[in-house]
């Protein structure tokens, strides 16, 4: 029997993975919250250009309110939405699931035990993604990263999931390369690390990432950034883990280890274009996810009794951003640090 597939959260990433099930023969349906966009996929579809191609594809697209009327379960829930609304989608898309189904939640942030709480943690499994894209426009994406340079890592944090990672792994393999983990907390938190590296201070200076990883001052508050984080899941008790590809060897040098994720980033999985995901909201108006990401490094810190001022300082400025009080911009940058600093 065809196992039925959703993708939740039909943005630019959930957008690209839908449309790779599509045309590899998946039973897939792809909902999302935004009319205009759900609109332009059942008319003409959802195109996706990248660097080396343009795929225009038919898809099964649905709103959110549409779900009310669905009568068959899914076999697997691709979770694609924003960290913040884990638990909301979780809940609209719970009684829709089939009993012995998983709902997989291909977010950032450590959103794995949100799902587990809503659905059950045997029907729950966490992954990582790394897949660069943007969308400004309806039905159209532009994904940096094609499936040949696209990432995932597919763990289950429950021992009656385990054994069923590859039910998630096959169809993200549509998508780009699947790695399966023993430890997907430890993988998530080493992708946090990334994203505290890179999404956010990026963004408050209204730059590409590469733009700012190679402006020397910039790139050492990014570093400063990203050690907190993994200094802070270091005292959670989470190991460091290779992500992106990397092997066990670039993860022992804790030292440099934020260097190598940022390079190995951008090297195999941005263009010099590529913005985060964080400045697109930004550019459109929209809440972030600074909260789950350089907040989040900061709110478990402060369970342990520690400081992390550069995240702390990030974030402040973040959200004077999302208040409408800052624009990002160059200037951004010393404000952080002398927040950091105490001034």
């Amino acid at each position: 029997m065809t196992k039925k597939i959703a993708v939740l959260g039909s943005g630019a990433n959930g957008a690209s993975i839908g449309a790779d099930l599509t045309r590899a023969g998946h039973d897939v349906v792809l909902i999302d919250q935004w009319p205009e966009h759900v609109a332009v996929m059942r008319d003409k579809g959802i195109t996706i250009k990248m660097p080396e191609e343009t795929q225009v594809t038919k898809v099964r697209a649905y709103n959110l309110c549409d779900v009310c009327t669905f009568t068959d379960r899914f076999d697997t829930v691709l979770l694609l939405m924003k960290a913040y609304d884990s638990k909301w989608a979780c809940q609209l898309i719970e009684p829709y699931l089939k009993p012995d189904g998983l709902i997989a939640g291909v977010q950032n942030g450590m959103t794995t035990d949100v799902i587990a709480e809503v659905v059950g943690p045997e029907r729950t499994m966490g992954c990582v993604i790394e897949v660069s894209s943007t969308m400004f426009d309806p039905g159209v994406v532009q994904r940096d990263s094609p499936p040949s340079r696209s990432w995932f890592a597919v763990g289950a944090i429950d021992p009656r999931a385990r054994g069923r990672e590859a039910e998630v792994g096959d169809l993200l393999k549509c998508a780009g390369t699947v790695e399966y983990v023993d430890d997907i907390r430890a993988s998530k938190w080493m992708k946090l690390v990334s994203n505290a590296t890179t999404l956010v201070t990026t963004a408050i200076l209204g730059q590409s990432i590469h733009d700012a990883a190679v402006t020397p001052a910039m790139r050492e508050l990014m570093l400063r950034s990203g050690q907190e984080a993994f200094d802070t899941g270091k005292a959670m008790g989470l190991p460091a883990v290779p992500i992106f590809g990397m092997k066990e060897d670039d993860v022992r040098q804790s030292n440099r280890l934020v260097d190598t994720l940022l390079d190995t980033l951008v090297s195999g999985f941005t263009l010099k274009s590529t913005i985060t995901t964080v400045l697109q909201d930004w550019m459109k108006g929209r809440h972030s996810e600074v909260d789950n990401i350089n907040g989040e490094v900061v709110a478990q810190a402060a369970r342990l009794g520690l400081k992390m001022p550069v995240n702390a300082a990030i974030v402040e400025v973040a959200r004077r951003v999302e208040q409408g009080i800052l624009k990002p911009g160059a200037a951004n940058l010393q404000l952080v640090l002398d927040i950091a600093g105490g001034k």
